[in-house]
């Protein structure tokens, strides 16, 4: 395989339609498969609009390999000292190649040109029970050096989305220090 390349789409490619249909497209898989089972019924986790309005607010890296979308972070501001990264997929074909630490790796350092000390994501974990997805990224999350520095439910955050929900979930707020570069 050879080395992606991770970089964070100019605004104007909020209009490339057939781009961010396939970014949204890629983030849709990648949950559908990591969030089975939590959710009554499909929910995508993003529209083609929304990433749009991302692309348009520099907020969204893409990891091309070969040629062909490989990847996807969101990374934005949360408040003046914390970034945060979000939106997190790598397609299944290239899952266990580390590109999944290549794009953290390129959050975390666009965070950290931006002047923030920290960086937050959050997971969406079953209240009772495993789900190894889920026990699979906190454990991935925790060796990347994020701790849980919040617990809570959906409802308190995403509160239109928490009927939707067709297990009792807890939404865990991950932080990180970011040393200077």
């Amino acid at each position: 395989m050879t080395a992606p390349e991770i970089k964070l789409l100019p605004p104007s490619a909020a209009g490339d339609i057939a781009l961010v249909a396939a970014v949204s497209d890629l983030v849709n898989l990648v949950y559908a498969e990591s969030e089975t089972g939590l959710w009554s019924g499909e929910v995508d986790r993003t529209t083609p609009a929304e990433v749009a309005g991302f692309v348009a607010a520099g907020e969204i890296a893409v990891a091309w390999l070969d040629g062909r979308l490989a990847g996807c972070v969101r990374v934005c501001r949360l408040a003046d000292d914390t970034g945060e990264f979000g939106m997190l997929a790598a397609a299944p074909e290239v899952r266990g190649t580390g590109l999944g630490r290549e794009l953290v790796a390129f959050a975390e350092r666009h965070s950290r040109a931006a002047g923030h000390r920290r960086i937050q994501l959050e997971l969406l974990v079953p209240r009772d029970g495993t789900h190894p997805a889920k026990d699979f990224l906190a454990r991935w999350y925790r060796r990347l050096g994020y701790e849980v520095v919040r617990t809570t439910t959906l409802d308190v955050d995403f509160p239109h989305l928490a009927p939707l929900l067709a297990v009792p979930c807890e939404f865990l707020v991950y932080h990180k220090d970011l040393a200077p570069a």
